[in-house]
């Protein structure tokens, strides 16, 4: 991770609340951005953000979320996520985070992130696949 990343680095990215991030189970008339959306949302507008901070071959992945989703975001309206890194300890790095539609606030919260090295996160994971695998019975 390039050294430059410090507490206070912010960031802001706008979208708009398509159909595919709004919940279906209250009726098409209550088509609201749904929270598990709104995480995602959140998690890949900081990874991005990490991704311009990241040396060759490394990525980030989320280790943690609190959030509190208090306003309703109709499907079709437009929401800024607001985000600024808090911490940075190594590879850590936490941010405090909210959602605005227009000037109300509708979510904030915090996210942590691990910058990890790709090829070694994908070798471990593999090691851990082969670990996992249940040998078949022999045929009888």
């Amino acid at each position: 991770m390039k050294k430059e990343l410090n507490a206070g680095a912010a960031l802001r990215r706008e979208l708009a609340v398509d159909r595919a991030r709004t919940v279906d189970f209250l009726g098409e008339d209550l088509r609201l951005y749904a929270t598990p959306e709104l995480v995602r949302d959140v998690e890949q507008a900081c990874l991005d953000f990490l991704l311009d901070h990241a040396d060759e071959g490394e990525s980030s992945v989320g280790t943690a979320i609190a959030l509190r989703h208090v306003g309703a975001t109709l499907l079709g309206q437009t929401v800024r996520i607001d985000a600024r890194v808090r911490a940075v300890d190594g590879r850590s790095v936490d941010f405090d985070f909210s959602v605005l539609e227009g000037h109300e606030e509708v979510a904030s919260g915090t996210h942590s992130r691990f910058v990890v090295n790709v090829a070694r996160l994908r070798a471990k994971v593999h090691a851990k696949v082969e670990a996992a695998r249940v040998p078949t019975a022999p045929a009888r």
